[in-house]
């Protein structure tokens, strides 16, 4: 009762902050801080399919990358050539070390094929009319198994898609550039910049003259070549740049010949040949270690930035780092200790490191197709046959997405059900590039309300997928995590987090939501029309049919079924392989959806609570009421003590299809179950079971002893995911601090859970240099695609939690207690 009266005090607080200082307030706010919010986050890593790529948050602007390779043979140095992030590339691991998005931070690469570890330190510098100034320190350090004499290569790309100007200023110069190579540029939104490519420190080396080609082609310079790239093309920059190499390779060849051929770090470079055009190519040859920094000064700031600066703000982006995660995301008992620390960091770094901005058109299929309604049996053959005519077929947008991705080598592209567990950790470290982040989705809504789960955008995040897979479909939904935001917000504007001690010049901006309700409100406000479009569209397009089997339930209308399955998958789901009944039935009901749902609908009602809609937080708590009641109605299975999705049997009555996983715990995970929930035994029992869900590194995703445990793909029948974890984690704290009959059995798995997950995730990261997709439930071992920083970054969030071991109940467990 004590929370209910504080929620509905802060409900009166927002609006008596609303009425006395209404919109004016809020808009003075945000006037204020727009323009630094802006600027902090207009320029970043934000081509993260790179392993460094800089462009700034506008469609059509200046995109830049790196690439590298080792050049001391002939044999496979096209394949050493590093570009965009690629799986079992011979990479040893790689990621930031330390990111903020508004700052900067440091990258490590260790790249053993390459026989060299890459640093790329990123900082930001404010200044000026046009977001500022920017600054790169890269460093390359060869290995211990690198050879006596290790040759690399690195070059540096930078060209201006859209309208503006890019040309190098140095004067052409056939034996290339001594010194620093010099760009300047314009566009209307960038204004004028400069871009500075170093020479570097004078302990750089460089291979020696030892062949003649030296005297026309001298390594201890920088060369630049010049490319009228086509539009649109500017993403297969290696492939451009590979085509300019490859005549120049040809040159040298035909010159002295294949017997006399310059050595490969001689061989393997582009033209000098600067003159006009729209990328412009920057290649060094280093002979071991190297360093240089690659400056963008903007015109309109006071100076341009100079290397002594860049040295500077490096060291005040990493205090910075280390103060705020100290404060916001420090690791709690038993991870505090030191061990933990730079893992906790990198997990988190990669997380907001894989940050990008994404334009461009999407394919999407327009046909409103009579069979995509699933409403007939045999509906799976219907829909696979309307696809395959792909009549309505066609390209949409262009449009823009910020957005934080899954995997920068595997999945770089936007994910609906991923970006809501993304932003949790984020929430936490800056709400105000989180809701920042939420506004780019739903400015993607269709005029029904509908979000393309999976955001293809444009030709180069088309290269990544499939092409079966590239169409999206108006009638397929994706669990709605990003209204977990939304509850996170309303959770800290309760709570005020106090924002003193802190050294961060932007935290006013990061926190402005927080610390002035009327700003949350005046965004809650504007976005809400789009959040109801997008509820009403969930409730229309993915009802369940609970009256034509007179099924019995509190409610005929809150039932509800995934369009988009077939009789393997049910992709829309976001768990894919999960058991499901078979064959499929138009008068099915899915468990996980209807939690998704309620989640949703709690979210909806507490959004229109607290920006005052009261007829609209009644209708949604009638919604709320109906569909926990018919959770249990119309899923709850007394025999199994479980959930269970319900079908259609031969007699055409209502049957449930039990397969122990993620799917029966999932009203649990949604947080759906109060303490005193006469089914919550039953859950904690099934989770902690070994011969069910347990296992020694996280809760499985099937039991045990379902028939179906590790077969087929084995996706989602057996794995650990730690998205559904990180909620088991959080829905059994929930439970383990407030009162009820169940208090004890939660602190007591929440315990041992959160420290199975962390312990697993991080001994992985130390073997293998990478966090995981997934992770094996009888060895532990991270599997599918590597480099995963997306939703297993809640690692960090489950570290950041209390330690309970000392709780009631809470002494820790073994498997005998489970």
């Amino acid at each position: 009762m004590l929370q209910l009266w504080r929620f509905s005090a802060l409900v009166i607080l927002l609006a008596l902050f609303s009425v006395v200082l209404g919109e004016d307030a809020a808009q003075h706010v945000l006037s204020e801080n727009a323009k630094v919010s802006n600027d902090s986050l207009l320029w970043g890593p934000y081509r993260p399919n790179l392993y460094f790529g800089v462009r700034p948050r506008i469609p059509k602007s200046l995109m830049t990358g790196l690439m590298w390779a080792k050049v001391d043979s002939f044999q496979g140095v096209q394949n050493n050539f590093r570009h965009t992030c690629e799986q079992h590339e011979g990479m040893a691991g790689y990621g930031w070390d330390e990111y903020d998005v508004r700052h900067g931070g440091r990258q490590t690469i260790h790249d053993a094929g390459n026989s060299m570890d890459i640093t790329t330190e990123f900082v930001k510098i404010p200044g000026g009319q046009h977001g500022g100034s920017w600054g790169v320190r890269v460093k390359g350090t060869p290995r211990e198994d690198a050879p006596a004499r290790l040759m690399s290569t690195v070059l540096f790309y930078a060209g201006m898609e859209g309208f503006g100007s890019l040309s190098v200023q140095n004067e052409r110069e056939d034996f290339g550039i001594l010194g620093p190579v010099t760009m300047e540029g314009s566009s209307n939104e960038l204004g004028d910049f400069k871009l500075q490519i170093t020479e570097g420190p004078n302990t750089n080396s460089h291979p020696p003259p030892n062949h003649k080609s030296y005297e026309g082609k001298p390594l201890d310079r920088s060369m630049v070549a010049s490319l009228q790239v086509p539009e649109g093309a500017m993403w297969q920059a290696k492939s451009l740049i590979f085509s300019q190499m490859k005549e120049e390779i040809d040159a040298l060849i035909a010159q002295y010949g294949q017997e006399n051929a310059p050595p490969p770090w001689a061989t393997f470079t582009v033209a000098n040949d600067i003159k006009e055009g729209n990328m412009h190519v920057v290649q060094k040859v280093f002979e071991g270690p190297f360093e240089f920094d690659i400056i963008y000064s903007s015109a309109s700031a006071e100076a341009p930035v100079t290397s002594d600066e860049l040295d500077e703000a490096i060291e005040k982006t990493t205090t910075r780092f280390g103060n705020r995660f100290k404060r916001l995301l420090a690791p709690q008992a038993p991870f505090n200790k030191s061990r933990y620390q730079d893992f906790a960091k990198s997990m988190f770094s990669n997380l907001i490191g894989g940050i990008g901005y994404f334009y461009g058109d999407t394919v999407v299929d327009k046909s409103y197709a009579p069979e995509y309604e699933e409403e007939n049996e045999g509906f799976w053959q219907e829909t696979a046959e309307a696809r395959m005519r792909q009549g309505g077929v066609r390209l949409e947008g262009p449009s823009e997405l910020f957005t934080s991705i899954p995997s920068r080598p595997f999945f770089p592209r936007g994910f609906y059900w991923d970006e809501g567990f993304h932003l949790i950790p984020i929430a936490d470290w800056d709400m105000d590039l989180t809701l920042e982040i939420v506004r780019s989705w739903f400015n993607l809504m269709d005029e029904d309300g509908w979000i393309g789960r999976e955001q293809i955008l444009g030709p180069e995040a088309r290269s990544k997928v499939p092409q079966e897979f590239q169409i999206q479909y108006p009638h397929y939904a994706n669990p709605p995590t990003l209204f977990l935001i939304f509850e996170s917000l309303i959770d800290k504007l309760q709570e005020k987090p106090s924002t003193k001690g802190t050294d961060d010049p932007l935290e006013s901006i990061r926190s402005a939501h927080l610390q002035n309700p009327e700003v949350a409100m005046h965004y809650l406000r504007n976005l809400y029309p789009l959040l109801k479009r997008h509820y009403f569209w969930f409730r229309k397009t993915q009802w369940g049919d609970i009256k034509s089997y007179d099924r019995e339930a509190f409610s005929t209308k809150e039932g509800y079924r995934w369009r988009g399955r077939d009789t393997r998958h049910i992709l829309t789901s976001g768990l894919d392989d999960y058991p499901r009944p078979q064959p499929p039935h138009p008068g099915e009901l899915h468990t996980d959806l209807i939690s998704w749902m309620g989640m949703m609908t709690r979210s909806m009602r507490r959004i229109a609570e607290t920006i005052g809609e009261i007829d609209d937080a009644k209708e949604f708590t009638g919604y709320e009421t109906a569909i926990v009641r018919n959770i249990d109605d119309l899923h709850w299975d007394k025999k199994e003590k479980t959930y269970c999705d319900a079908t259609i049997d031969d007699y055409e009555e209502s049957t449930h299809v039990c397969h122990k996983g993620y799917i029966s715990i999932f009203p649990f995970l949604a947080g759906l179950l109060p303490p005193d929930s006469p089914r919550l035994k039953s859950i904690l029992d099934l989770i902690s079971d070994p011969e069910e869900l347990w296992s020694d590194y996280g809760v499985r995703s099937l039991s045990k002893n379902d028939e179906f445990y590790e077969t087929d793909e084995n996706y989602w029948r057996s794995p650990i995911w730690m998205n559904m974890n990180y909620l088991a984690v959080k829905s059994l704290y929930d439970i383990a601090i407030q009162p009820g009959p169940h208090k004890s059995q939660a602190t007591t798995i929440y315990t041992s859970l959160r420290k199975n997950l962390v312990e697993n995730v991080f001994n992985e990261w130390e073997r293998t240099g990478f966090a995981w997709e997934q992770y094996n439930p009888e060895t532990g071992a991270g599997q599918r695609t590597q480099h995963f920083t997306g939703w297993t970054s809640l690692v960090v969030k489950i570290m950041a939690m209390p330690d309970l071991s000392w709780g009631e109940g809470g002494q820790g467990v073994v498997h005998g207690e489970l």
